[in-house]
């Protein structure tokens, strides 16, 4: 099932058959089941397309399920589709919308602009609904609560007509003039699946420690993934969509979905180039909040090597716990024949459950690639 589609100020519900007959809830339209087995239903958060007036009562909620089959491709529809995630931005987000559509009506490159209101506080529902009949080639969906930056790009890359999806941000940070620049990309050189805005300079907030945190985190991903990483969570980039489609379930739901989106290309050996770009200082106020999302970005690469490739993890410390150990075993033998300590003993076994539970985390990673 399909959000209902704002287009100019023409309201369109479109639908597709379930291949499963609809749950009904009271008060509620049915929802679809996954087409695929492989996903459990969790809820998600409603969408509605608006108009104008309260969202909440004008336009029934859509209920988005899982991972879901692509999205048949059809006569007219755009070959590029920008994703512009949007929470309180209301100051500035017709700035955006005019620097995005000036510069794609001036390319090659039949496009949507997909607005996504993330349940923002202020105004900028209102501002976009009231842009909808300047900016024909834009679409709304509207969030009834807050569901994330990683939310928001996951749902709108899901309802994507277009096969080469564009991420990019509301704030004003991000050269979107070279969006046709990273689209051409794609379109001309098959051998890449994705294009990266490499930002060169860093205009964030609490600048004093994002740039030795931003390094140090990129060196993790860099060594655990053994690729190059200019810019590991750049917001500015351009893929194709059939080839995300496996790895949008992964996506967490803040900041951390551009890690892993580069992350899942990367470790399953989908290239990408990097692009050198400009980055400025946002417009309104930052949502970004340091020792919260540089933890979560620790954890997402983390856990986007151990979904791919847990050995790399897991068998480091596990050789060096059973190293260890069987050094402090031959010095304890030198120096106190046949006595072993509790701590020798330890290490050894600390070293081969870890490296047994990195082999059993390796076979269920290929076990789930072969099925």
């Amino acid at each position: 099932m399909r959000p209902a589609a704002l287009t100019g100020d023409t309201l369109t519900h479109e639908m597709s058959e379930p291949t499963q007959p609809p749950h009904q809830a009271t008060g509620s339209p049915g929802t679809p089941q996954p087409t695929t087995g492989s996903v459990t239903p969790r809820e998600e958060y409603p969408v509605t397309s608006a108009v104008g007036g309260d969202r909440r009562h004008r336009h029934p909620a859509v209920e988005h399920v899982g991972v879901r089959e692509p999205i048949d491709r059809r006569p007219g529809d755009p070959q590029v589709t920008i994703v512009l995630p949007c929470y309180n931005e209301g100051e500035h987000v017709l700035l955006e919308l005019e620097r995005i559509s000036a510069v794609m009506d001036d390319s090659e490159f039949e496009y949507e602009l997909l607005c996504i209101d993330d349940a923002s506080t202020d105004d900028t529902l209102a501002v976009l609904t009231s842009a909808a009949a300047t900016y024909p080639q834009m679409r709304i969906l509207a969030f009834r609560r807050n569901g994330g930056s990683g939310t928001a790009r996951r749902i709108g890359t899901q309802e994507a007509r277009g096969e080469i999806v564009v991420w990019t941000d509301a704030d004003m940070t991000y050269e979107n003039e070279r969006i046709p620049e990273l689209v051409r990309t794609l379109v001309e050189d098959d051998s890449y699946d994705q294009v990266v805005g490499a930002r060169t300079t860093e205009q964030g907030t609490h600048k004093w420690a994002r740039v030795p945190a931003k390094f140090v985190i990129r060196k993790i991903a860099e060594w655990l993934s053994r690729q190059r990483i200019p810019d590991l969570n750049s917001g500015l980039r351009a893929f194709r969509r059939s080839v995300s489609l496996p790895y949008l379930r992964l996506l967490p739901p803040g900041f951390s979905c551009v890690t892993t989106i580069t992350l899942a290309f990367l470790m399953n050996q989908h290239d990408i180039k990097y692009v050198e770009t400009e980055y400025f200082k946002r417009a309104g106020k930052s949502k970004f909040k340091f020792f919260g999302d540089a933890y979560r970005y620790i954890l997402q690469v983390l856990r986007m090597v151990m979904y791919f490739d847990p050995l790399r993890v897991l068998m480091p410390p596990a050789l060096w716990l059973v190293l260890i150990g069987a050094v402090k075993f031959v010095v304890d033998m030198v120096r106190h024949p046949f006595y072993f300590p509790a701590s020798t003993i330890l290490l050894i076994v600390s070293g081969i459950l870890i490296g047994s539970l990195a082999l059993m985390a390796d076979l269920l990673v290929r076990s789930r690639d072969s099925s």
